[in-house]
């Protein structure tokens, strides 16, 4: 009788699936979760946790699984594939192909240590060597990252036309590479003229507990509590000692409560934390996880309720302003607005014909929803249809935000476009197109008629995944700043609670602070690990960020 191992179970199992046409998402980033597109580098790309928006590359982590338990040191042996080797070749294939080439490269390698060491300078030339060969793995690696997302776009192309996209691609991202090679590092930061303040170790809380990329975090708005959710099937509240960090950190070191969402099977990955958001009052904090529900926790870690409803992962929540509805978006293509006093759903809302990515309240009874269908659905509760449908991206649309007073709608979409949605109008009111690549997030500065900042004008900020922030004045409808100081995609943004700074956060492991002023940085700190998110406490002291290295981390901000 013939057999298989578990590998080769899972393998099938995986290309049965995608075959079939199901589509996977997942959030995580680099190899410290040990799952992602490209993890070997430590790269930043959306995959581990399933969270929202990220179905651009779940094969690699089948995948890398796959090949992680088939003996080969990813560090080294990624690198001898070719992308394609990958999507066509399966892992006892792959396995035998790596050993080939090891065996080969080590032999050319001795032979060639031999030659130069005679002349006396060997290991001067196998160095320079093994370094030439880091940078081209590097770029081979990042070329792996954009035919994923190139693959996984194209689905449903037959595997002929598939395989010249990738090939017209590879031939795209050398030159590209053939065009940055000139270039000097002043030209990453072209806003900039000045040099920025790194901020100090000193100044910085790590906070360590979590066993999984962490990948979101949450200032209470009313305390110094901080909420993050993790891939391993937790969240958590710290509790920040006031003053700096140094100091306080002595004096009174953090206090954890440790959420648990409990698996319904062991070793089954279905509770990863994808989302979270405190009430207005900073008393109870709501967590949507992977397995399709919402958790509703007081401020000392107590389970408050349980809301089951959801057939699918849970990719956004929010709170309305007052606290006794919080509304949930889902891969099930629905948005369900919860009574959190009675512990019921008060109204499910299945508009969609796909994923519903994001989801933002209007006021405290509408609010709206955007979904992988391109189109974004404005509804009421107690209202049977959407009061308004906004159609006019050509992609997903990954991230909505209303306005401070709920007359103004913005979008962002795969299409690389920005968008300002009126309820009174059927078309948008401006079309922002100066991005690149896919803008994955959106967010409104705290000014404007309607904040505690009045007198100064409201702005939209916009990150892609071409690098930059990117500030709008959305009453002229024109590009006020393009940030350009990452060296990756930006994947998060905030703004400083009085609206003068904006921080930005990327796979590129740096955390940069803008002055929108004068639209440079003016603080930077990097981390050992890819970020997924920023945020400022309410007094616009401290950041908190997430890492993809199972760490937390609070850093002190004065100018």
């Amino acid at each position: 009788m013939s057999t298989i191992t578990s590998v080769e179970l899972n393998y099938i199992v995986f290309r049965y699936l995608n075959e079939s046409g199901f589509i996977h998402t997942a959030f995580s980033f680099g190899n410290e979760a040990g799952i992602s597109k490209s993890s070997i580098d430590g790269t930043l790309v959306p995959i581990g946790a399933l969270i929202r928006l990220v179905q651009k590359g779940l094969q690699y982590l089948e995948m890398e699984a796959n090949l992680n338990n088939c003996d080969m040191n990813l560090d080294e042996d990624f690198s001898f594939l070719q992308p394609l080797d990958l999507i066509t070749k399966d892992v006892q294939e792959l396995g035998k192909m790596v050993n080939k080439k090891r065996k080969k490269l080590h032999k050319d390698r001795h032979k060639d240590a031999e030659k130069e060491h005679e002349g006396g300078r060997g290991w001067v030339k196998e160095k320079e060597r093994h370094e030439k060969a880091n940078k081209e793995c590097e770029k081979d690696r990042d070329r792996v990252k954009d035919l994923k997302e190139l693959e996984q776009k194209h689905g449903n192309q037959s595997s002929k036309e598939l395989v010249t996209d990738q090939e017209h691609m590879v031939t795209s991202m050398h030159e590209q590479d053939k065009a940055l090679e000139g270039l000097e590092p002043m030209d990453i930061c072209t806003v900039s003229t000045s040099q920025p303040c790194e901020i100090r170790s000193s100044d910085v809380i790590v906070l360590e507990g979590h066993t999984s990329e962490v990948c979101a975090c949450a200032w209470s708005p009313t305390g110094s509590l901080v909420a993050s959710g993790s891939g391993d099937s937790t969240a958590r509240i710290w509790s920040i000692p006031e003053g700096r960090c140094k100091s306080a950190l002595l004096n009174d070191p953090p206090n954890v409560f440790v959420l648990k969402h409990v698996r319904a099977k062991p070793n089954e990955k279905s509770n990863d934390v994808t989302t979270l958001d405190w009430n207005g009052e900073g008393t109870l904090l709501a967590t949507g996880s992977y397995d399709g529900q919402a958790r509703i926790w007081t401020t000392n870690g107590e389970l408050r309720s349980t809301l089951s409803k959801h057939k699918g992962p849970i990719f956004s929540l929010k709170w309305n302003k007052k606290g006794d509805y919080l509304l949930t978006g889902s891969c099930d293509q629905s948005a369900i607005v919860w009574d959190v006093k009675a512990v019921r759903w008060k109204q499910q809302f299945e508009f969609h014909s796909g994923w519903t990515l994001d989801v933002d309240w209007r006021n405290n009874v509408s609010f709206a929803t955007s979904s992988t269908d391109t189109k974004i659905h404005v509804c009421k509760i107690g209202e049977n249809l959407p009061i308004k449908t906004f159609v006019g991206h050509q992609s997903e649309v990954n991230c909505i935000k209303w306005d401070p007073t709920g007359s103004l709608l913005a979008s962002c979409s795969d299409d690389m476009t920005a968008k300002i949605w009126s309820t009174k109008h059927d078309k948008y009111l401006h079309d922002f197109r100066e991005h690149s690549k896919e803008i994955y997030t959106i967010r409104w500065s705290p000014t404007g008629p309607g904040t505690n900042n009045p007198n100064k004008n409201l702005v939209l900020a916009s990150a892609s995944f071409d690098s930059t922030v990117k500030l709008w004045d959305v009453e002229l409808g024109k590009l006020v700043y393009s940030l350009n100081g990452h060296g990756d995609r930006v994947y998060s943004i905030a703004f400083s609670p009085n609206g003068e700074y904006l921080a930005s956060g990327s796979p590129d492991k740096s955390i940069l602070i803008w002055s929108l002023k004068e639209g440079k940085i003016v603080k930077t700190y990097t981390g050992d690990g890819g970020i997924f998110e920023v945020c400022w406490n309410k007094e616009g002291d401290k950041i908190a960020a997430c890492f993809a290295n199972n760490t937390v981390c609070v850093l002190d901000f004065r100018m």
